[in-house]
């Protein structure tokens, strides 16, 4: 059967229990909800799973604290399975979960470390009541273990024991199993409740306590689905996991408008040409990524025409729900004046996007900040480019507008080059379109500059010149960054050298055309071969690392690339003379200079220093501006596994595995669940050991693994690894494995 709105509804089994409840229902009455051992170990992680929940706990706290009128809607975590367990007469209740044992695993670790830091801060009875969801009274307890709601597969028990016995204040250091997914998570949640209570100064700890107590007790939602003793649990999974015909939130919208239409006795079927059909052809069905999820590009402009509409965060999943109060409570036009509208801002979201796909040629600073914004990947900047250009508002003046890209795009490419994290993005865009909306619409650089000058913590400030420069002194660029984004900044400066500066245009009238050459190491990364170390202060792994800093990155064609690559600098043939005779960017003319006759350890220093130097008055900063961040670590590095690359969904548990080269291709390879890697029957904690096991010696394995044999290298764990870090802009604390791809058998 269909629903009215056409989307696939899935018979169910009427012999099982359904409701949606509240973790303050799952959890209250004593029992245990036990993790079966045939299931996988615990594998969700902060930038997937535990920093998403957390921030949509923040924002229904903020929206209870704030008293808007969404106040009290509840936000849903999605469905689990549980099937009831046949116990002795007076035993404590005890049920099997089937399905959702990480999402209830995680809340478990939430409430925990939530009570802890309530009862740390002084306020009492919030804390007693959060307790009671965590821990079972102790007159049903008949072993140790009976203790706790949720019990966890084998594996996971003992750290989960751990931190969850931990007396508050939790000592990590004391709790041990410090590498354990159960005990990061306990301190996430931790460390965030602790930030979030304090955040309005003592005096409002207490009202922000009994905030939060509510929020997680009655304003999240679970589909939890109870199986009787004797019900088929496999075929309830499976129809469960079925999959029904997905309807977008352009989709529903469209329904709700033309709803409201043919209520209203308008002309439909006109209404449709004219002012919807667009969205139906190929640039709005395209499929665009945000963050690691791909929405049509009509339900993301949506997204991003409410929040310039209403400054509030408005995450994917919300759309339809906010746009429907939106009609009801924001506007009293009707839906025949709210059509045209959509369908005016449309125009000017298609304009700016294809503005920014032109690569070669003339281009505007609308053009250039939606071309540099992409590189970034950052859709979520778009709500405030939508109100800026809002075709409904007054224009503003050429000179603001234009001060207005400027500054913005100087505060996410700086805040690119320091690391820092990007994960309250939508949160500052929400603010600033609501501080805009409420000032001289006609000083719209003005205000977003002074906005952006005043923030002072992690997830806003706007990096001054002296931590840039000296970030960038360190920072490994080639591997840290995005080659796109990396490319993009390169560029910046070789329009900078060619005189596009401030206000001024170039001096030859064209950028460098865009996204077209190619990255160079100038000492190259083979660079035993040319550039011995007999007069230099390094050792060979100072010099791994040297290579790879925006001293020695150049932009080059294709062909010259390819021609240059692992050649020496000086001689007949080599790069010093190719640049000469036949490079013609401002950039390489640079290098020159700065090299003279030879490429050294010392010249890679001070090009790099150069360059940062370039990168500061490409993204000026007002006069005396100071990061009060300028002196602290920006990012905490950490380690990358394959269980998060499976958590983030970027790889399949059991896909098989194969080793690159062909001597090895009798190896049967497996992903496990828990990210090891099984040889031949044998598991392995991660790629290196494997890798190892296989070659004989001692290698790293990121590389030498690929998802297929046809595609090498491009295909590789290591492929995988690369995008994930930077779609989740993560450092890690160790170096990407640098398997020569063309040294391995």
């Amino acid at each position: 059967p269909r629903s009215a709105v056409g989307c696939s509804i899935l018979p169910l089994p009427v012999a099982m229990k359904t409701e949606v409840s509240t973790p303050q229902t799952v959890f209250l009455q004593p029992q245990r909800l036990v993790v079966p051992l045939f299931q996988r170990p615990y594998v969700w992680n902060q930038e997937n799973q535990w920093e998403p929940l957390w921030n949509d706990l923040v924002r229904i706290a903020n929206r209870l604290v704030h008293g808007s009128p969404d106040t009290y809607q509840s936000h849903f975590l999605g469905a689990v399975v549980v099937q009831q367990v046949q116990n002795p007469v007076g035993a404590m209740q005890e049920r099997t979960i089937i399905d959702g044992q990480q999402r209830l695993t995680t809340l478990q670790l939430l409430l925990d470390a939530l009570q802890a830091e309530l009862q740390a801060a002084g306020a009492s009875m919030p804390a007693k009541r959060i307790e009671q969801l965590v821990v079972n009274p102790e007159e049903y307890w008949a072993s140790p273990e009976d203790r706790f709601k949720v019990w966890p597969t084998n594996r996971d028990r003992p750290a989960f024991n751990a931190v969850m016995s931990a007396a508050p204040p939790v000592d990590y250091a004391k709790v041990g199993y410090s590498n354990t997914r159960m005990v990061q998570a306990h301190r996430f949640f931790s460390e965030q409740t602790r930030n979030w209570l304090s955040q309005e100064g003592v005096e409002a700890v207490q009202e922000r306590a009994d905030t939060i107590d509510k929020v997680v007790r009655d304003l999240l939602q679970i589909v939890m689905i109870d199986l009787a003793a004797d019900e088929n649990a496999q075929e309830i999974f499976e129809t469960l996991n079925a999959r029904g015909a997905q309807l977008t939130a352009a989709d529903l919208i469209k329904n709700f408008i033309f709803q409201r239409l043919k209520e209203a006795g308008t002309d439909v079927e006109e209404a449709y040409k004219q002012h919807w059909k667009v969205f139906e052809t190929g640039f709005w069905e395209r499929e665009v990524s945000v963050g690691r999820v791909l929405h049509h590009r009509s339900s993301i402009f949506l997204n991003h025409w409410l929040i310039a509409k209403t400054g509030e965060e408005i995450v994917a999943r919300e759309v339809f729900k906010r746009f429907k109060r939106f009609c009801h409570n924001d506007t009293e036009q009707p839906m025949s004046t709210l059509l045209p509208r959509l369908s005016k801002a449309a125009d000017v979201y298609r304009q700016f996007v294809e503005a920014g796909d032109n690569v070669a040629g003339p281009i505007d600073r609308i053009g250039l900040f939606a071309y540099r914004t992409s590189t970034m990947e950052s859709e979520v900047i778009k709500p405030l480019l939508l109100y800026l250009l809002d075709p409904e508002a007054p224009v503003i003046p050429k000179v603001s507008l234009v001060k207005a890209l400027d500054v913005i795009e100087s505060w996410m490419v700086r805040r690119m080059l320091v690391r820092a994290t990007t994960q309250s993005y939508t949160q500052v865009v929400a603010e600033l379109v609501t501080l805009l909306q409420s000032s001289d619409r006609q000083m719209a650089g003005e205000v977003i500059e002074q906005y952006f000058v005043d923030q002072s913590g992690a997830r806003g400030f706007w990096p001054d010149d002296r931590e840039v420069v000296t970030y960038l002194g360190t920072l490994l660029a080639y591997r840290r960054l995005n080659r796109r984004r990396l490319r993009m900044v390169l560029e910046a400066i070789e329009d900078h050298l060619r005189g596009f500066q401030a206000k001024e245009e170039g001096l030859g009238g064209e950028r460098v055309a865009r996204g077209e050459y190619a990255i160079e190491h100038v000492m190259p990364r083979k660079w035993r071969v040319y550039w011995p170390l007999e007069d230099s202060a390094l050792d060979g792994e100072e010099r791994d690392g040297l290579i790879h800093t925006l001293g020695n990155l150049t932009l080059l064609t294709g062909k010259l690339n390819s021609k240059v690559s692992n050649g020496p600098w000086s001689g007949a043939g080599g790069k010093c003379e190719s640049l000469q005779g036949h490079d013609v960017l401002l950039l390489n003319r640079d290098l020159l200079e700065t090299a003279g006759d030879s490429w050294t350890d010392d010249a890679i220093n001070r090009r790099t220093h150069r360059l940062a130097k370039l990168i500061i008055g490409v993204w000026p900063v007002p006069d005396g501006h100071r990061s009060p961040h300028a002196s602290e670590k920006i990012k905490i590095r950490k380690s990358v596994d394959l269980s998060d690359l499976i958590s983030a969904g970027a790889l399949e548990p059991g896909i098989p595995l194969y080793a690159r080269g062909k001597k090895y291709q009798n190896y049967m390879i497996t992903l496990l669940p828990d990210g090891q890697i099984e040889v031949d029957g044998v598991a392995y904690e991660n790629p290196s050991q494997a890798a190892t096991k296989i070659r004989g010696r001692r290698s790293g394995g990121w590389a030498f693994f690929l998802l297929d044999t046809t595609s090498r290298p491009h295909n590789s764990l290591r492929k995988v690894r690369m995008d994930y870090l930077d779609a989740m802009a993560v450092d890690v604390e160790d170096e990407d494995d640098e398997d020569d791809e063309d040294g391995v058998e």
